[in-house]
């Protein structure tokens, strides 16, 4: 269960950081509302992930999620560049994340 709410937790993270693009620096209302839900669900899912799991891979897998997530939505949905290297790059991240979720034990 402690995982499930880091990878939920992750995917917050990647709404929480487009929001944060679509705000233009907190400019627009309700861009910078869906943030702060975003971000108040992520970190609180993770806050409470923490309390099962060993913080270096839950952080890690946290970050991985959202970060591959932010980079897909942009190229998909924002017009981000899309090459090759960075496909490959983010496929890395993705396997790094599973890597490490499955190497995560729980007290």
């Amino acid at each position: 269960m402690a995982w499930l709410l880091v990878i939920v937790a992750g995917v917050l993270e990647t709404g929480f950081a487009v929001c944060l693009k679509l705000s233009h620096g907190f400019t627009r209302l309700w861009p910078t509302i869906a943030f702060c839900v975003f971000a108040l669900g992520s970190f609180g899912l993770l806050t409470m992930s923490l309390k099962k799991l060993d913080v270096g891979p839950a952080y890690a897998v946290w970050t991985g999620i959202g970060a591959a997530g932010t980079a897909i939505y942009g190229m998909v949905f924002l017009g981000d560049l899309v090459s090759t290297l960075k496909i490959v790059s983010i496929s890395l991240v993705i396997i790094g994340v599973i890597g490490l979720q499955l190497s995560g034990s729980a007290h």
